[in-house]
């Protein structure tokens, strides 16, 4: 009998729960749900005759170390910053590990020492980071047994499905609001026909690429993070375009650059009086004093853009010039902001959530370029059948099945990056609905201006 233990069961284990409650009904095996609320693990195990419940307290070291070496793998899905803890002791105790989270310079620290262990520490397994590796890395691996790639392009978005609601920013939050808010901080780095290419956190949001998949329509994407350090990771030194970026509905960024340029994303410092403000006193304090002119025309005046512009009416949606109080007693304008869209963006019960994943590959084989385009598209059932939870949940689940059966034989701390982990998880995601649709073409060589 083998032993699962599952650490953390938060919203993206909706899926991943019931993936592992029927696999150990038909291997035989056992599962332990641990979360610092026993009640939220209970509930998620239910009366399942193969899992049981249990209180977890993290920073319970005697706790934490009779679970992990009772267990033959463990699952990590506490809060990213704390997967240090468990990685420790899974490689102290000689026990295999799985993880949606990033891979952090500490963790990857640790390779040669689980490498030792002989324990694989499976990070970056849910969906992006994780569909996202394994997804791309299949093409580049085909690619380069047959050609040279010269671009690789890839934007993930986890979005609205399509909805008949009058919500023209065609968003809401599906995840974590507060990565939402945030993001695009420290800046953008990617490469663009060999010219190395920097986008300060200001300009973001202003320099977009639209993008259109059919059944789908069109999608806007915006420059994510650090690209440079997939390099690296997918071994593509020499490549002359590499880029990621983030999917939002069209015209979502221009809206939203409204508030990164008026500085209500900063989160250096705590506004005074939050407890006496409304909405409109939050977006006035952002704006010169004018005792003439109202808090409309002076966004509209120093953003240039009109009264009755697209970005004025998306602005007008969210509530953000009502006298509607904000309803904090404190906080920054990055926290502030994100409890104010919270009121109009936070799902309702009949939405459904849409994860949408999509890669371009241009390579030349014989002297001739050619481009490949791939796409997913995910949606979810309801509330908590997320696309966000099948999708991370359902390759951790996958991956721990693969090492507990020794189809994964490989060691040390890493991404499924590797053949051995990347294709049997794809193949078994196409049966579970996941997959990807490719299109190959030729393409015309252009003149191009780095």
């Amino acid at each position: 009998m083998k032993n699962i233990l599952l650490l953390g069961a938060g919203r993206s284990t909706n899926t991943l729960i019931p993936y592992l409650k029927e696999l150990c009904i038909q291997k035989g095996w056992r599962l332990k749900v641990g979360d610092f609320s026993e009640e939220l693990a209970r509930r998620k195990v239910m009366n399942s005759p193969v899992a049981s419940a249990f209180r977890f307290d993290l920073f319970d070291e005697n706790q934490r170390a009779k679970e992990i070496k009772h267990a033959d793998i463990v699952i990590s899905m506490v809060p990213a910053h704390l997967h240090y803890l468990i990685v420790k002791d899974c490689i102290r105790f000689g026990k295999n590990m799985t993880s949606a989270s990033y891979i952090s310079d500490e963790i990857k620290g640790l390779h040669e020492e689980a490498r030792s262990s002989n324990v694989i520490v499976l990070k970056e397994c849910g969906l992006d980071p994780g569909i996202d590796h394994m997804s791309a890395m299949k093409v580049i691996d085909e690619i380069k047994q047959r050609g040279e790639l010269q671009a690789f392009e890839t934007f993930t978005g986890g979005l609205l499905a399509p909805s008949t609601k009058d919500n023209p920013w065609q968003y809401k939050f599906t995840w974590n609001p507060r990565n939402v808010v945030m993001a695009g901080k420290g800046g953008v780095k990617f490469i663009q026909q060999g010219r190395f290419k920097y986008i300060p956190y200001h300009k973001i949001f202003s320099r977009t690429e639209v993008v259109y998949l059919p059944g789908y329509g069109y999608f806007e994407g915006y420059a994510n993070r650090d690209s440079l350090k997939y390099l690296d990771i997918y071994n593509l030194r020499g490549i002359k375009t590499l880029f990621r970026g983030t999917f939002r509905r069209p015209n979502f960024c221009r809206a939203w650059n409204i508030f990164v340029q008026l500085g209500a994303t900063e989160d250096t410092y705590e506004m005074e009086k939050v407890s006496e403000m409304s909405h409109r006193q939050f977006i006035n304090s952002f704006l010169p004093y004018n005792p003439h002119d109202s808090v409309e025309l002076k966004l509209a005046h120093n953003m240039n853009i009109g009264l009755e512009s697209q970005e004025m009416f998306m602005l007008k949606w969210l509530d953000i010039f009502k006298e509607t109080p904000v309803g904090l007693d404190q906080g920054t304008p990055a926290q502030i902001l994100e409890h104010i869209l919270m009121k109009k963006w936070a799902m309702e019960a009949d939405d459904k959530d849409m994860i949408v994943m999509w890669h371009k590959f241009d390579y030349e084989v014989e002297g001739q370029m050619k481009q490949i385009q791939s796409h997913m598209v995910i949606e979810g059932d309801d509330l908590e059948n997320t696309a966000m939870a099948k999708t991370v949940g359902l390759p951790l689940g996958i991956a721990t099945k693969l090492i507990l059966e020794g189809k994964i034989k490989l060691k040390g701390v890493m991404p499924p990056i590797e053949k051995e982990i990347y294709l049997p998880i794809l193949d078994e995601l196409k049966i579970q609905g996941i997959e990807f649709k490719e299109s190959e073409m030729p393409l015309k060589t252009e003149d191009k201006n780095p």
